[in-house]
């Protein structure tokens, strides 16, 4: 009853058509090509905070450290009310976090309720490049460590390092021990999930793929050197450790390499290929199949762990404070397990 523009059709049929072949498969408009980009790079122009809603609200969970919003004081429970004031509200997310966004050295106004402060705060930022970092770590009682790696970037191999430094720098001995938690990660770049499998790989294969096109046709191999110097190694996992994640635990555990400790993962494997558009467009199309050095496929069917760990409620986001050997009992089995191992 209404007229049409010629181009929303097109588009809409394009993205159903696309949709229609797979659950990853997708046509990608500008803002959505662009949200992906940030999401594989691991940094972007803006003010350095991690939000989520809460109970209708805006969240600050975190300041990233270094970014403009750690250094102007924003805390994390601070509520955000207004964005260069205007009101923000929970159904606005998305726009509220692309308006936080913009271009390195310009600036946005924040308005946040603070507990223990009557008046609204105000904070005048000025963006900058800000690095996200994917890989979290704490020193486990006993000479272990543990790290927590989010998702795969471009930057996480980068942030595993630094992170293995800061073990190392905390233990103040050799590491006996490390706890790899990839639960809650979804994957990302597949080649950054093969550098991370590498970095605890001495040689073999990682990953086959198989596809229809002769470059979906692969094969990735580790290359020699194991940072953890053959020490015991556990990979944490759960329904939502997929795609890239899954690469990581099913080549450690082939190889013998790790034990995996959890629930089932999630069972996605399949390779994505991004191929760029006109007018800042792009398709993402599966092209390949994946199969883990053994042969397997965990497409549909997931990595069913050697040490299942019943599922509990884990805080939204994990900072080193929340995977205390006490507060978490995949934690908590991984530990005891490395243990064992060192008794032999």
């Amino acid at each position: 009853v209404d007229p049409v523009e010629a181009g929303r059709l097109e588009r809409a049929a394009v993205k159903g058509l696309v949709a229609s072949l797979d659950p990853h498969s997708a046509f990608l408009d500008a803002s959505a090509y662009d949200e992906m980009r940030v999401n594989t790079a691991g940094n972007y122009s803006g003010v350095g905070i991690e939000i989520a809603v809460d109970d209708g609200r805006v969240i600050v969970v975190s300041p990233i450290e270094g970014s403009p919003a750690a250094r102007a004081g924003l805390l994390a429970g601070d509520v955000i009310t207004a964005v260069d004031g205007q009101d923000l509200s929970t159904q606005e997310l998305d726009s509220a976090i692309a308006r936080l966004r913009g271009l390195s050295g310009s600036r946005v106004g924040i308005t946040v309720r603070r507990d223990g402060t009557a008046e609204p705060l105000e904070f005048d930022l000025q963006r900058s490049r800000v690095h996200v970092p994917t890989v979290r770590f704490a020193a486990l009682p006993g000479g272990y460590g543990y790290l927590s790696v989010a998702q795969f970037t471009e930057s996480t191999p980068a942030d595993l390092d630094e992170a293995l430094l800061g073990l190392d720098a905390e233990i103040a001995g050799p590491l006996l021990g490390l706890v790899l938690d990839l639960r809650g990660n979804p994957g990302g770049v597949l080649e950054s999930s093969v550098i991370i499998a590498d970095k605890f790989l001495d040689k073999g294969v990682i990953v086959r793929a198989d596809g229809r096109a002769p470059d979906a046709r692969f094969a990735m191999n580790a290359t020699p050197g194991d940072v953890l110097n053959g020490a015991p190694l556990v990979v944490l996992v759960d329904g939502g450790s997929a795609s890239g994640a899954e690469i990581v635990a099913g080549a450690l555990r082939d190889h013998g390499r790790a034990t995996l400790i959890g629930q089932r993962t999630f069972g996605k494997g399949s390779v994505q290929t991004v191929i760029p558009l006109r007018e800042g467009q792009a398709l993402k199309l599966t092209t390949s199949r994946y199969y883990t050095p053994s042969g397997a496929s965990i497409h549909e069917l997931g990595l069913e762990p050697d040490v299942v760990v019943a599922d509990e409620q884990r805080p939204a986001v994990t900072v080193p404070a929340a995977v205390a050997p006490d507060t978490d009992a995949a934690v908590r089995s991984a530990l005891q397990y490395l243990r064992d191992r060192s008794l032999g």
